[in-house]
């Protein structure tokens, strides 16, 4: 599974949560470069991408995620 394809992915799950259809991803993104993106919505797009790719991850590894980039290495190595 490339990142650019799951950036494409996440981009409809983003999108989906916080009811904005023009958030666009990109590897270097953060929470602060999204409107609505708090600590409380950050736990319902985790959710959601965990039910959507069937994977789990760890409360220190998502603490370590700098920004999109890492959470999509993330699910890359998850779904090899």
């Amino acid at each position: 599974m490339e990142i650019d394809d799951i950036l494409k992915e996440l981009d409809t799950i983003f999108r989906e949560i916080l009811k904005n259809d023009t958030i666009t991803l990109g590897r270097e993104t953060t929470a602060k470069d999204v409107d609505g993106w708090d600590s409380l919505t950050n736990m319902r797009l985790i959710t959601a991408i965990e039910k959507h790719y069937d994977i789990r991850f760890g409360l220190r590894e998502i603490l370590k995620f700098k920004n999109v980039g890492d959470l999509c290495a993330s699910i890359q190595a998850k779904k090899k």
